[in-house]
This record gives structure tokens, C-alpha cells and sequence, in this order.
């Protein structure tokens, strides 16, 4: 089966063709004197999300591989809320302090910690609060050896369960961001992962808008410069070594819109906090929401091989949204893609395809779409025109590629 690309508008779903096209005609509409919204950041990686739509608002090198330093420390967090919730742990469950965990990470080792005292138990609603408030080496080693065992066994848990959630590049290799040749992740699974957070796990995702912790009688202030501006934000995570340069993943909440931020790679601490806050504010400032499709509606169509019927409906999970900028000229392109045709029998709400869409070179919108019927399979006579279709376009792809 060959990759299909359904661009609109089509014939198939003619509805969900005509309300890309407004939308598109929205877009292309503005007055010739409206220049489009433009923004350059001087971080070498960034990324702004608007986790409501799935937008991307901005990306600069976003998909190429980087060095997280402490910003790893967010999947860290991702498996023990993930620990929490399946019921293997609880806040109330202690964490021992190794002596590995205290030298590596402890206060004897010069990096951030939590000073921890050595051979002591903590709770785990204190060892998060010493990873993602005060980014702990100590509590993250000892929060990884006290769930999987050691440290490497963690990140290797680290990158299972990230790969579970789509992100297939980031690869992990400690639980603290130290420097590893091998730790590489991307701005856009970065915040990707944020907005799973957030989302899935709303009440833990609070302890990463705290604003200090004190633990061995040492307050610490969380430092995420973000927190201390007044533009709603309640997370995330800072991260700094050599191999890295300065780095942010932060979100913030303006009107009930919320956006994801990632940089990564500038030269200082002042700058991360600038170019963090200069494109929240961009964000917020230069783009309004405008819905294509209403929960439960038809995007589109997919053509079915075998089936009682030759196509099925596609949806998304819930409304689907798309934020444009204020005054802008830039080009829109949608497209369904799916691996296809699809072979029956077709499940009711299985996912078959996505919705791509493009603001010029900027990837806007890459959701899932599913099924939105169940379709068996058909006919043995319908069967069999549909097996001479399949032979007959296949003559014609291999012709075209030699032609």
C-alpha cells in the first residue's frame, strides 16, 4: 500500500474541502498592506506551541537533535507521574538517598541539588519538588534507582515511554541532563512532551509553577525566570551545561489560551530568559483562533480496500482549531495523508490518518484523524473489482516512475 496525500480541495468530502478553502480564502484575504506577522529568534533552537489548537506558531531547527542538559529532567518528572498514577507509587512513598546519588548529585558535587543528606529516605512529594523546583541531581538518581534500579536502567525507561507517545527521536541516557554524547531530544518533542504533561497530569504539573523549596534548611528559588514575569506562566524547566548553551521549556496561560515555549542554545541566562518571553508574548499578541472543523464533524474521506463501502468518513478526537496571524498574507496548505487504501475490516474510532497543515514552510497543524464508521468487508464481487483498481493503479505508479 502506498502513502496517499488527499489535498484539498477534492471531491471526497466536499464539505471538509469547501471549509479549508474559506478558511484558506481567510487567510489570503488580508490587504495587500498587511505584511505578514515575522519574528526572529536568536536562539539556535526554538519553538512556540499553542497546546490548544496544536499549532505551531513559530520553529527554528526545531527538529534537529540537541543537548537538554536539565531540560531531560521533564521525561524524569513524565515517569513518576506515570508511576503515580498507575498506582506503583504514591507521595507518601520514600526514596532512598544513595551514596551514589549523594556524591554524583548531592551537595559534594557542585552541580544542582537538593541536599539531600546521605542514606536518608524522603518522600516522593519532596523529591519532586527537589527535581523539578530546585533540578536536584541528587533526587532525580535517586528517584531513577528507586524505580528501576539504576540510573541507566531509567533511561532507558526514559525513552520507552516517550517513544510510547509518538516522540521518536529524543533519546535519553541519565535522569539528571548531565552531559551524555548519546542524550540528544528536539525542540518539538520537547514540547510535545510538555503539552503531554500538562495535560494528562494537571495536578502534578503545579509543582513546576512553584516558586521555591526549601529542604536541609536551604531555600531555593525555582529558576524558571519565566514564573517572576507577569505573563502567566506556570512552568517549566531550565536547563545549562557547556555541550548545551542556556535553554527553557516554558508555558504560560493569557485569556485561557495557553502556549508552549522551547529554546535551547544561547549564550546566556539573560538571553534565555529574553528570547523565552519575547516569543510567549509574540505568540500571544499576533494570532487569533479561527475553528475549521466543529467536534465530531468529517474531515474528510479515506478510500477502503475490500469494504462494504469504498471510503470511510475521517474525524478528529474534538474540535479542530487553527490559529492565524493577525493581518497575514501567509499561504495555507492542508492535506489528509494515510497509508492506503485502507484494508477492511475498518474500526470505528481506530486512528488511519492525519491532517497536515502548513503556514508557508511552518508546520500549523499535524493531528490525527480516525474512523469515523466501522466497515467490513464487502462483498466477494466487490472484492474483486477492488483487487482490479488496486492492480490497475499500481501499473500506473510503476509507468509513472519510469516514464
Amino acid at each position: 500500500m502506498k502513502p496517499r496525500h488527499q489535498r484539498f480541495p477534492v471531491i471526497e468530502g466536499r464539505r471538509a474541502a469547501l471549509r479549508i478553502a474559506l478558511v484558506l480564502v481567510f487567510a489570503l484575504a488580508a490587504p495587500a498592506w498587511a505584511a505578514a506577522q515575522s519574528f526572529q529568534s536568536l536562539a539556535p533552537y526554538a519553538l512556540l506551541l499553542d497546546s490548544g489548537s496544536g499549532a505551531v506558531l513559530y520553529e527554528k531547527a526545531a527538529d534537529e537533535l540537541m543537548v537538554p542538559a536539565s531540560l531531560a529532567k521533564i521525561a524524569t518528572a513524565l515517569v513518576a507521574f506515570e508511576e503515580i498514577a498507575n498506582g506503583r507509587l504514591t507521595l507518601d512513598s520514600e526514596i532512598g538517598i544513595s551514596e551514589n546519588a549523594w556524591r554524583k548529585g548531592g551537595g559534594v558535587s557542585g552541580g544542582s541539588t537538593m541536599f539531600a543528606l546521605v542514606h536518608s529516605r524522603v518522600k516522593l512529594s519532596d523529591i519532586l519538588q527537589g527535581i523539578i523546583v530546585q533540578s536536584g541531581n541528587d533526587a532525580s538518581i535517586a528517584l531513577a534507582e528507586a524505580i528501576a534500579g539504576s540510573e541507566d536502567n531509567f533511561a532507558r525507561l526514559m525513552t520507552e515511554r516517550v517513544r510510547a507517545l509518538g516522540l521518536t527521536r529524543s533519546v535519553f541516557r541519565n535522569a539528571t541532563g548531565m552531559g551524555d554524547p548519546e542524550q540528544k531530544v528536539t525542540a518539538r518533542e520537547l514540547a510535545r512532551l510538555s503539552d503531554h504533561i500538562i495535560k494528562t497530569y494537571p495536578e502534578l504539573y503545579k509543582i513546576f509553577g512553584q516558586r521555591e523549596f526549601t529542604w536541609n534548611k536551604i531555600r531555593q528559588q525555582n529558576r524558571n525566570p519565566l514564573l517572576g514575569m507577569d505573563i502567566g506562566a506556570d512552568g517549566l524547566k531550565t536547563g545549562n551545561i557547556d555541550e548545551s548553551g542556556y535553554g527553557l521549556v516554558g508555558s504560560a496561560v493569557q485569556n485561557g489560551q495557553r502556549l508552549i515555549v522551547v529554546v535551547n542554545g544561547l549564550k546566556t541566562a539573560r538571553d534565555r530568559a529574553q528570547e523565552a518571553r519575547k516569543l510567549l508574548e509574540w505568540g500571544f499578541r499576533s494570532f487569533e483562533p479561527r475553528q475549521v472543523f466543529a467536534a465530531g464533524e468529517i474531515v474528510g474521506e479515506a478510500s477502503v480496500y475490500g469494504g462494504a463501502k469504498g471510503r470511510v468518513g475521517l474525524r478528529a478526537k474534538g474540535p479542530v482549531s487553527l490559529l492565524l496571524p493577525r493581518g497575514s498574507s501567509d499561504r495555507l496548505s492542508a492535506r489528509i495523508i494515510y497509508r492506503g487504501p485502507l484494508t477492511v475490516p475498518v474500526r470505528e474510532g481506530a486512528e488511519v490518518a492525519r491532517l497536515l497543515v502548513m503556514r508557508g514552510e511552518v508546520k500549523t497543524l499535524d493531528i490525527p484523524l480516525y474512523a469515523a464508521e466501522t466497515i467490513e468487508a464487502g462483498s466477494l464481487h466487490s472484492r474483486a473489482l477492488d483487487a482490479l483498481m488496486e492492480a490497475a493503479t499500481g501499473w500506473v505508479r510503476k509507468a509513472l516512475r519510469r516514464s
